[in-house]
């Protein structure tokens, strides 16, 4: 046995049963499966290779899944984004709502997402139209529209509490990810600074600019410091500007991502909580620190 396919679905509304472990054991003439969860979350090991109509047949499934080599699956280094991904919104959206001005703002957002405009560009256009906003408003939008997406804070601390080191680097704003990261345990978070005087934002963003750059480069950075293989490295994220991290990891991880940072992953999940991350290392509910 030198592979292994995992099987994960949504924790909330599990699909996974017996028949369908015993269906792909058959497919894979494995030798072996276990259950990593009871229904949620399955591994089944296999030598060779899967064939197209099993892939064909996993991508239409109500589950996600990941095939990889059961000898590099586990990870020391967690790179994640945060927007739409750690967090279950856009802050910069969020804040233009605040202004009532979101719509000015949302689909320049979508777009930068979906990499058909520049990063930087669309990061100062959005952050020019918040001027005037106050500093102390931040926390009101925080407190009352940014919520953890299920599983972060079990992600993050099962990792800690293994030794891994985790990353939050983002292209939103310091003010979340300082936030995020003291819920959900995130050792490093890197983001852009949001300028500010006499208590509001300027509409100007700091320099240099967090960018997909940025993200790639902090992988690079924390794998020679810790002296990691790539294989060791899992990085997740949504959009456009996640692709070069997601590329640059031993494992991407596609989060209910945008199509094209979707197609660069290794891994996409469509289904599951964060804790998909969880099982693809191997690890069991038994082994979760439970957020």
């Amino acid at each position: 046995m030198t592979k292994v396919l995992t099987l994960i679905s949504d924790p909330e509304n599990p699909t996974l049963n017996n028949d369908i472990k015993n269906q792909y054991s058959e497919f894979l003439n494995a030798s072996k499966s276990r259950w990593l969860n009871e229904n949620v979350a399955l591994d089944i090991f296999f030598d060779g290779d899967i064939g197209v109509e099993v892939i064909d047949r996993l991508n239409n499934e109500t589950f996600d899944y990941a095939i990889q080599d059961i000898a590099t699956r586990s990870k020391n280094l967690l790179l994640a984004d945060m927007d739409s991904t750690i967090i279950q919104c856009e802050c910069i959206d969020e804040l233009a709502d605040f202004l009532g001005i979101k719509e000015k703002v949302s689909h320049i957002t979508e777009a930068a997402m979906r990499g058909e405009i520049d990063f930087k560009g669309a990061l100062r256009e959005r952050v020019a139209l918040l001027k005037g906003l106050k500093v102390a408003d931040l926390g009101k939008v925080f407190d009352e529209r940014v919520n953890l997406t299920p599983g972060a804070i079990t992600l993050v601390k099962t990792m800690n509490a293994n030794g891994a080191m985790t990353v939050l680097v983002s292209g939103g704003f310091t003010y979340f990810t300082g936030r995020v990261s003291e819920i959900t345990g995130f050792q490093v978070n890197r983001a852009n600074i949001l300028l500010h005087a006499n208590g509001e934002l300027t509409g100007k963003v700091g320099e240099p600019i967090v960018d997909s750059d940025t993200k790639v480069n902090t992988l690079r950075e924390f794998q020679k410091n810790l002296k990691l293989e790539e294989h060791e490295i899992i990085a997740v994220g949504d959009g456009a500007n996640d692709i070069p991290m997601l590329v640059g990891a031993g494992t991407g991880v596609g989060y209910h991502a945008f199509p094209t940072a979707a197609e660069a992953a290794d891994v996409k999940i469509q289904h599951s909580d964060l804790t998909a991350l969880l099982y693809i290392q191997g690890y069991s509910i038994s082994d979760f620190i439970i957020e």
